[in-house]
């Protein structure tokens, strides 16, 4: 491993990320981009080894391998033979980047649902405090106000040390990261140094690629396994499995909840559309945003403010003015009196989560009507559970597409009606097209009612055969609003 430590520090890389398969990373080497200057990583994944490619490469010109298997390598070839070609790039990523996440203050959030909005909370509110601040999430990457398309919630080893580097370069002294189960797995974040890391919650998804809940949670589990001393970590009590994260932590240890006693305690009071007030460790706080579950997001932001030491009162103030998230519990309303909220809920936990809020902020006799779909090639146990969820807290449901990637969308339709009772299929219509199913939900809303359109939430695209049609749920249900007549 030391040899290649040394031997990184003068070759230049020449990798390219090849096409992701249910999200995940395999670095795929373009051979006719391979020279003497090159490095090659033999990555093993599940759909693509890069030994296969060992022949091809050294024929393009690379001389330098960093592999598992030996085999079929030349012998005027440079090896270093290690154990994981996968951590192997991680570390000699950050090496090679010399080493960023050690010259900020980088802060991990995980689980399964809230990531995305607790980083850019977090983001936002330090920006606010004044701090020049990283962002690294499912929706958009910044350094400060600088946006950089995002296409993963966590990147690469190599872009993600690329990223963090050019954060440092910019005078970044914090930067707030979503870190996926995907992205531990694959040893993407080998080598970085956390200073913190949270938990906001771990439900049904990505089962499809852990195969077992047990192992899902294992994998988070060891994001926080590997937090050294003098980080903390920051778990959701309410959790079943928030202490669990903590067993083999170095990392100083707090939580935060809403139900159990907690370092950070909060205390939903009232629950509007337009908001929600609340109380912090028994300071009374409002917020825009809306829902239990943001109530818990907002205990993240608030814990880990104060365990980077922020002013108490400052945050409090800066909390009660931030705005949602794109694409979480977005609204929009008609001049007819319909409200339509876009949401990227798309696990069973989020979906029931969204529709309990707005059961319980809706007025008298307001119907509920949920647009909901699930993506293709994506974990199939949870399509009946959604289809359910929606059926239980919804008067009226649609069932449509999401992103069918390149799987048969009725086919997806079949398995989510699969799991609904007699009683809940009279309620039920489903419908392929996305919008029409949208327009069709619009045209049985009367004034009052609201509409959940779930799965998307920021999502500008519909993935449909490996091609990305513009698709856009909040810009559709403006257009279609705008056609109603008062």
């Amino acid at each position: 491993m030391s040899l290649l430590l040394d031997l990184l520090t003068t070759v230049k890389y020449n990798l390219s990320q090849g096409n992701l398969e249910q999200e995940v990373n395999e670095l795929v080497f373009d051979s006719r981009k391979a020279s003497a200057e090159s490095v090659f990583f033999a990555i093993v994944g599940s759909s693509n080894n890069g030994h296969d490619y060992l022949q091809s490469v050294y024929e393009n010109g690379c001389r330098v391998f960093v592999v598992q298997d030996t085999a079929n390598i030349p012998e005027d070839a440079t090896i270093i033979q290690v154990e994981n070609t996968s951590e192997a790039l991680g570390l000699m990523s950050c090496a090679f980047y010399d080493n960023p996440s050690q010259d900020l203050k980088l802060i991990g959030i995980t689980g399964t649902n809230g990531k995305t909005t607790t980083t850019t909370l977090l983001h936002n509110l330090f920006t606010e405090l004044g701090f020049k601040c990283g962002l690294i999430s499912t929706v958009i990457n910044k350094i400060g106000t600088e946006e950089i398309p995002s296409t993963h919630t966590t990147p690469d080893p190599i872009n993600l040390n690329a990223l963090l580097a050019k954060m440092v370069a910019e005078g970044c002294t914090y930067c707030f990261m979503e870190v996926s189960s995907h992205a531990v797995h694959q040893h993407r974040i080998k080598g970085l140094e956390f200073s913190g890391g949270a938990f906001t919650n771990i439900t049904h998804d990505h089962l499809d690629y852990h195969k077992t809940f047990a192992e899902y949670i294992r994998v988070k589990k060891s994001f926080f396994d590997g937090l050294g001393k003098e980080a903390f970590a920051l778990v959701n009590s309410d959790d079943k499995n928030g202490m669990v994260m903590l067993q083999n932590s170095s990392a100083k240890k707090y939580s935060f909840a809403l139900k159990t006693p907690a370092d950070f305690k909060g205390k939903v009071i009232e629950n509007e559309l337009t908001g929600l007030i609340m109380t912090i460790n028994n300071t009374e706080v409002y917020s825009r945003l809306v829902g239990d579950f943001n109530a818990y997001n907002l205990l993240v932001v608030y814990g880990v403010s104060q365990l980077l030491e922020m002013d108490q009162m400052e945050v409090l103030r800066i909390i009660s003015n931030l705005e949602s998230v794109e694409g979480r519990f977005q609204y929009v309303r008609s001049n007819t009196g319909i409200t339509a909220i876009v949401d990227y809920a798309h696990t069973p936990d989020a979906l029931e989560n969204v529709l309990k809020t707005i059961t319980g902020i809706r007025k008298g006799a307001q119907k509920i009507v949920s647009v909901v779909g699930c993506g293709g090639d994506r974990d199939k146990t949870k399509r009946p559970k959604m289809a359910q969820i929606a059926a239980e807290f919804s008067d009226q449901i649609i069932l449509t597409s999401d992103n069918p990637r390149t799987e048969n969308p009725q086919t997806i339709l079949e398995e989510m009606e699969a799991g609904l009772d007699v009683d809940q299929q009279t309620k039920a219509i489903t419908i392929q097209d996305r919008k029409q199913a949208i327009k069709t939900a619009i045209s049985l809303a009367n004034a009052g009612d609201i509409i959940l359109i779930a799965g998307k939430g920021h999502e500008k695209y519909q993935d449909i055969m490996g091609i990305k049609h513009d698709f856009d749920d909040l810009k559709i249900t403006e257009e279609l609003f705008n056609q109603l007549k008062k």
